[in-house]
């Protein structure tokens, strides 16, 4: 049998209805070409900083996507098969990676991930054949081809992206010497942006943490051995990362309680002594975390939380491979009762910006959508991370729209390590947006050009406005 061909059909993800089709057709094409605005990624900056050729095929697009290593191992593929915790494979081990993925392309049959990937090889390696045993060594030396020209070093795919911002994920003692350095390179015109991420500076119940607080002290060179101090320190860093372009800080934790504490010293003392008590460790978290809220009416920083995951579900594949190797895996959410005491004493203030996400779409309707319909300084993020997938994005815009419309939410995240995966996001999220208006076109509840300029906003406006960029 002939090889079959990427299934690449113009209209992919539109609707079905032909006079629906026509009208989101309309729509995505006066947008299909606008800048990639990318504000919340996990793209390193040192990758662009120093523009090294990318390896190979499988160390790009396999190894460290959880999205598909995932589900290679939920198909009976070891993860020690795949070179996942490896950054430095052979070319024979690369090989064998690409051919496990090819040998086993059915099993990402109606994923997201397939969609990315196919978008990936036909647009950016000009790849036209299908996956599979039989086609994997072509499809590896053609990408590996493209590899070694100029035209595909990351500065190159940047600006054929058409990215115009890309915010990166970053520690707090990080000395974001990478993002500097683009920042003074005249041969650079991109925006890349620090994200400042401190979880694991405020889990005191998770080993590593009293080192990790001594670290901060001594980047910040603030004492770090009391409350007050921890809190500076944080402040300070705040300043560093904001004096490097950074506009959010980012926040994931089990859930995201902000009850405050009547003596925080005595339970940070406890902590830093090995002495607090689990609920007293998830206190203090919680209490810092409305402290973040205050810092980020008081410094701009947009505030962003995505909570409800269990890190690390499978312990054996921690010790064996790492983090982020496929097995966190979402919780229930909850964010009414939680989230009330920093909104009673946040919510209003003209200084805040919250983009609040979930892994729970049960809550878009119920509480997401509700509370970003009352507090200005609430907004609904996009559906990202096991919710990317094209039905669940139809279904959040049919959750939220109701209750917070259009313009409280955060537009598109791509949520993505997988830097060639970023205009592919993107574009999903434009013919899914589209389609979903243009079936309001159709139901005459909204007119053409109200729907053009609503999809324009979600694409270009929003993320603006929402990260203050």
């Amino acid at each position: 049998m002939p090889s079959a061909a990427l299934n690449r059909h113009p209209d992919r993800l539109l609707p079905a209805d032909p006079g629906v089709r026509d009208v989101a057709r309309r729509l995505y094409q006066a947008v299909r070409s606008l800048p990639v605005i990318s504000p919340h990624s996990h793209v390193d900056a040192r990758l662009l900083a120093e523009d090294t050729p990318f390896r190979d095929p499988a160390t790009l697009l396999v190894t460290p996507d959880h999205y598909v290593t995932r589900l290679l191992h939920a198909g009976g593929v070891p993860l020690a098969d795949l070179g996942v915790g490896c950054s430095d494979l052979s070319e024979d081990e690369s090989r064998r990676v690409w051919r496990l993925l090819c040998e086993h392309w059915h099993l990402f049959r109606g994923t997201p991930s397939r969609y990315w990937l196919e978008a990936e090889l036909a647009e950016v390696f000009g790849v036209t054949v299908r996956p599979s045993g039989e086609t994997a060594d072509a499809v590896y030396d053609q990408v590996a081809g493209c590899l070694a020209q100029a035209s595909h070093r990351p500065r190159a795919l940047f600006e054929r992206f058409g990215i115009e911002v890309l915010a990166t994920t970053d520690d707090p003692c990080d000395d974001l010497a990478a993002h500097a350095a683009l920042a003074a390179d005249p041969g650079f015109a991109g925006r890349v942006l620090p994200t400042f991420r401190p979880d694991r500076y405020l889990e005191a119940g998770q080993p590593g943490w009293a080192a990790g607080v001594a670290r901060l002290g001594e980047v910040s060179g603030v004492d770090t051995g009391t409350w007050s101090g921890w809190v500076a320190a944080m402040e300070d860093r705040r300043a560093f990362f904001r004096a490097h372009g950074a506009v959010s800080a980012d926040h994931s934790h089990a859930d995201v309680g902000t009850e405050p504490l009547d003596d925080p010293e005595r339970v940070y003392r406890a902590a830093l002594a090995g002495t607090a008590t689990q609920q007293e460790s998830v206190a203090l978290r919680r209490h810092m975390l409305l402290e973040m809220a205050r810092m980020s009416c008081e410094d701009g920083l947009v505030m962003t939380l995505h909570p409800g995951v269990r890190r690390n579900h499978h312990g054996p594949t921690l010790a064996a491979h790492g983090p982020d190797t496929g097995h966190d895996i979402p919780l229930r959410g909850d964010f009414t009762d939680p989230l009330r005491p920093l909104l009673e004493r946040f919510g209003t203030s003209p200084g805040l910006h919250l983009v609040l996400f979930s892994l729970d779409e049960t809550v878009f309707s119920r509480e997401l959508a509700p509370l970003a319909g009352f507090y200005p300084s609430v907004y609904v993020g996009a559906p990202w991370w096991f919710l990317d997938a094209p039905a669940a994005v139809r279904r959040f815009r049919g959750a939220v729209t109701e209750t917070a419309g259009f313009s409280r939410t955060s537009g598109f995240i791509d949520d993505t390590r997988a830097f060639c995966s970023i205009p592919v996001r993107h574009d999903m999220s434009r013919r899914l947006d589209a389609g979903y208006l243009a079936g309001l076109v159709a139901e005459h509840v909204l007119d053409e050009d109200e729907a053009q300029e609503t999809l324009a906003d979600l694409v270009a406006v929003r993320p603006r406005e929402v990260f203050r960029l």
